[in-house]
Formats: structure tokens, sequence, C-alpha cells
């Protein structure tokens, strides 16, 4: 894997730094600072202060403004801060422009979830699809932010008559490229193989945006010990469980959060990871109903299960978190009865968008675990009577 532990290094302060323009307005980038912080905590930065620009559009050079840049740059030196992280892709030659009129370390957002993602990459499979994201994101950056490479395996003493350094380390990279994309192919033809002898199973897939509870859920609906923490991306690699509810077996896969501004090379690269869910027979949809822009993140889900091609799927949406929602909108002197009239009427509002496909619960409280279990069940049942007529009455 490339070597970027020293990407963000444990406890070095950060600033962020958001763009609003013509895409982005100032609302959208304040909420998309609050996330960036939470994937710079998670890799272990302390984020000591956001920088906000309104600009018609980013600078070619530069991203930002020359005065942004002078107040910055002012600010960072006075407060020792070693780390700017944009929350907009940057190009290579933005990167070294930015970090030359800083005089400090510059990141940008999809970098920062490629370090995040690294550190978490246990399996073979994740590290390989990890590495691979990562060299994609690398080779259009090569010209603008060179830096020479390690010369580690078979590239090394290769170069021919007349070839520039930076032209060696493209092709390097080129060829690391095809092994890491080899290598995931036949990663990919044994978890396809491992698939195909689960049988006749409905297999259903837990699907959401990043830290919206799924792997506590699936502990809880599994009996398992899934890995879990409140902390972006915990989990990186599809956990599939057997669950067996009233006699009637299903699978059930843990599957890797998805977030705003994905970097494309990793939705590329965990195409493998994502056809759990492609191949699932059912959706449940996760959602953290106490998060204030849940509606929004609930969009960046429809819109990644849109491009990966499961979007049709039968899906029950889960509205998790529900007593933090309770707690964050409720005043504690609220009269019951408004109280209950207000969440009746959330419960008839989404009832009404999804279809009767919705249940609302609380995973760590274990509110209305009974009603969401016979709920997948149902729909469970339903999915062998359609799918597997011939096997009525079986189970």
């Amino acid at each position: 894997m490339i070597d970027n532990k020293n990407i963000v290094n444990e406890s070095e302060q950060a600033i962020l730094v958001g763009l609003v323009h013509k895409q982005q307005t100032e609302v959208n980038v304040t909420e998309y600072l609050i996330e960036l912080a939470f994937l710079a905590e998670t890799a272990g930065a302390v984020v000591v202060r956001n920088f906000i620009q309104k600009l018609p559009k980013p600078d070619s050079r530069t991203f930002l403004g020359k005065g942004k840049l002078e107040e910055i740059r002012e600010y960072v030196q006075a407060k020792g801060i070693n780390l700017a992280i944009f929350d907009d892709e940057l190009t290579g030659s933005q990167i070294i422009n930015i970090e030359k009129a800083l005089g400090i370390k510059v990141i940008d957002r999809s970098d920062l979830i490629l370090d995040i993602f690294a550190r978490r990459a246990k399996t073979a499979q994740a590290k390989t699809q990890v590495e691979l994201a990562q060299y994609q994101y690398l080779l259009p950056r090569l010209k603008g932010m060179w830096q020479h490479l390690e010369r580690q395996g078979a590239g090394i003493g290769s170069r021919g008559p007349g070839e520039t350094e930076i032209e060696t380390d493209r092709r390097i990279v080129k060829d690391k490229i095809s092994l890491l994309k080899k290598r995931l192919t036949d990663i990919d033809r044994q978890s396809v193989t491992q698939r195909k002898e689960r049988g006749t199973y409905i297999r259903v897939a837990l699907v959401g945006y990043t830290n919206v509870g799924k792997s506590t859920l699936m502990n809880i609906l599994t009996k398992a010990d899934v890995f879990a923490e409140n902390k972006l991306f915990a989990t990186l690699d599809t956990t599939t469980r057997k669950v067996v509810y009233e006699q009637t077996p299903f699978l059930l896969s843990d599957t890797v959060g998805f977030i705003r501004k994905l970097p494309h090379h990793l939705v590329e690269s965990f195409k493998s990871t994502l056809d759990e869910v492609r191949e699932a027979d059912c959706l449940l949809h996760v959602v953290d109903i106490s998060h204030a822009g849940y509606e929004d993140q609930m969009g960046v889900v429809h819109k990644t299960l849109q491009d990966i091609k499961a979007f049709d799927k039968p899906m029950l949406t889960i509205f998790n978190k529900m007593d933090l929602y309770e707690e964050k909108t409720f005043d504690e002197w609220l009269d019951p009865q408004v109280k209950q009239e207000l969440l009746l009427q959330l419960h008839q509002r989404w009832q009404g968008i999804t279809n009767n496909n919705c249940v609302f619960i609380s995973a760590t409280a274990k509110r209305n675990i009974d009603e969401l279990r016979q709920t997948i069940l149902d729909k469970v049942k339903y999915l062998y009577e359609e799918r597997y007529p011939y096997l009525t009455g079986f189970y």
C-alpha cells in the first residue's frame, strides 16, 4: 500500500476550508464542513477553525483568492497550525501552489477519505481496493505535485533512454494499477464463487450513510460481534451472517457506508464489495433520523444506489436513533400529548413517502426491535414465495 500513514498525524492541528460558488450554497458548505470535521477527527486530527470564501468559481491556480490565502497564512503562522484540509477536490498544481502560499501541508477531502480507508482496511481485499484507489487518485496529480516515488518491485531500473523521472513514475503507477486490478479480479472471482455457494437463501443487505448505526443494528439482528464505533467508516469489509427467524433462514450483510463526495476511485475499486448490495434480494436502508441533514443523507444513498444499479430493489427504510431525535427535537416540558401528535405526523409522513415500507427504532436503546424483526421476516417470507415458489412450505 502507498505509504500515506503520515497524511494526517495523530493530534495534528488542522483548519478546514470550504468554497461557496454557483454549485454550493453557504448552507451546503457549512454542513459539508461539519462532516469534514468528523472525517478529520476520525483520522486523528484536531480541527481548530473553519475558513469559507465566496467566489463565482474556484481559482484554477490556488482554488481560493489571494486575499483569503493571505488571511489563512497569517492565522496558521500565528497559531502554529500545520495542516489545511479542503472540502473540494484539488488538482496537483493547486496543492503545490496552496502549500507554497500557506507554508503548511495541504490535502483535500478525497485524500482524507483515502487515508481513513487505508487505516481501516484489514482484509487483503480491502487493502487491495484502497491501494488501487490511492494510485488512481495519484496518477493525474503526478505532473503538478511530483514527488519521487519509492522504487519498489519490478519497475526498478527499467527506465528507458531519455525518459524523465516523472515519465518513469507515471509508468510505474500505471503498471501498479494494472497489477492491482488483476489482483482484484482474482479476489472478485473467489467472492463470486463464495456467493454462488450460498444457495437459494434470500439475501438482505444493510445500506446507508456512514455512521448511521448499521453495524450496531447488525449485531442486534444477528447476535454477532461486528465491529462498531462512533466514527466514520468503522467497517470497510462486508460481513455476512446467516439469520433464522421463526425457522426462516436468510443471509444478512453489513456493507461499507456511503458519504457525500465519495471519491469515484473508491466506488470503482470497491465494486466487488458493492456487489453484495447489487446482488441482494432486499435492502435495509438505515437512516440516522437524529442527524439534522438526514434527508440529504438519504438522497446521497439513493443516488449511490442508482449509480451502482441497485435502487430498484425492495427496500425497507429503518429510521434509527429515535431516542436521540426526540432528545434533540422535543423540549423536556413539552406536553406528552403534543409530543405524540408530532411523532405521529412524522410517522405518517414517511409511511406515505415509503409506501408503508419504514420502521422507527433505536438500536442502542433497543426500541421497536421486535417490530423490525417481524417486518424483515414478513419481507423475507414474501421474497421466498416470489423467488422460489417450489420451496414454499419448506421454510
